[in-house]
């Protein structure tokens, strides 16, 4: 969820700040929110430049920021390293641009191409790959399937913000026990239903929705306030599947984080080897890193 860091970081600074250059990855702010705007917050602590990284889409500000900046006398210079600011906001921007979350899809596979129903070692420890993943999305979608399990890999990384879960209960029944979650921890999930369902423990929001796929869930995880979520694909639960249905066709996900762990997967039922698919669809800005034994891919639609 976005906050105005300026404002709070202008009140650490206190008279620090006057005469200074304030550098910031986005246009600050001209309007009321849960803060004042940051341009008052910038205008009242006699900054003498502010240095932006790029303009901001929101219609509310739309470069206001920059121009109130400028007539109270404050330089402003804009651009500075900007394809770095596009990458550090690009989940904000996909947010005001389209109205619905930026969606990233996180799985595990075998060396043959299954899904594999847990995370590679140490992915959870302070450090792992999934820790700092974790840490950097308002939201992390999973399955009631896997919301029934005792625990679930979080952030552990120091200070870090734990992500609201969003768990998809489709043809759930009329109940959905989470064990993960008690009453106090209750406000830190949400569960997005097809139909009425009593949830345990009592607190946890509940949305019933009349069309249950990835579009109505993304736009309303931004009515909420969130920009990014983790679609994490642990499992194969038929909510899941159904949800992530097209989303390539209708482009739904803009990134995809792959672990590769290195196993051969042999089931009942299952092919040794993976084939199907009618199109394939070529990822961008490809970055990979070998993690533990496992290869960590990421890749833009």
């Amino acid at each position: 969820m976005w906050l105005r860091v300026q404002v709070f970081a202008l009140r650490d600074a206190g008279d620090l700040a006057e005469n200074a250059t304030a550098y910031v990855s986005l246009e600050p702010c001209n309007h009321y929110g849960r803060t004042p705007p940051c341009t008052e917050a910038l205008i009242k602590a006699k900054v003498k430049e502010v240095v932006v990284g790029m303009t901001d889409p929101n219609p509310m500000v739309a470069s206001k920021g920059i121009e109130k900046l400028r007539n109270a006398g404050i330089d402003v210079r804009v651009g500075m390293e900007e394809a770095l600011c596009l990458r550090l906001n690009e989940a904000y921007i996909h947010r005001m641009l389209t109205g619905k979350a930026f969606a990233t899809l996180r799985t595990t596979l075998s060396m043959n191409g299954i899904v594999i129903n847990q995370i590679g070692s140490g992915a959870d420890q302070p450090g792992g790959y999934y820790s700092q993943l974790a840490k950097e999305y308002d939201g992390v979608i999973i399955s009631s399937d896997m919301a029934k399990a005792t625990t679930l890999p979080i952030s552990r990384e120091a200070g870090a913000k734990q992500p609201l879960y969003i768990i998809i209960a489709q043809e759930e029944g009329s109940k959905l026990h989470i064990p993960f979650l008690d009453e106090e921890s209750a406000s830190s999930a949400i569960v997005l239903a097809d139909s009425p369902v009593t949830v345990e423990p009592s607190g946890v929001s509940v949305s019933v929705l009349d069309q249950m796929n990835l579009e109505s869930v993304l736009q309303l995880l931004a009515d909420r306030g969130l920009c990014s979520v983790l679609v994490d694909f642990i499992d194969d639960g038929a909510g899941l599947v159904s949800l992530l249905k097209n989303f390539q066709e209708d482009k739904l996900v803009q990134k995809v984080v792959v672990e590769l762990s290195p196993v051969w997967m042999v089931s009942p039922g299952l092919s040794d080897l993976a084939f199907g698919g009618s199109q394939s669809f070529p990822l961008k800005n490809v970055e990979h890193k070998e993690v533990n034994r496992t290869l960590l891919l990421e890749g833009y639609l």
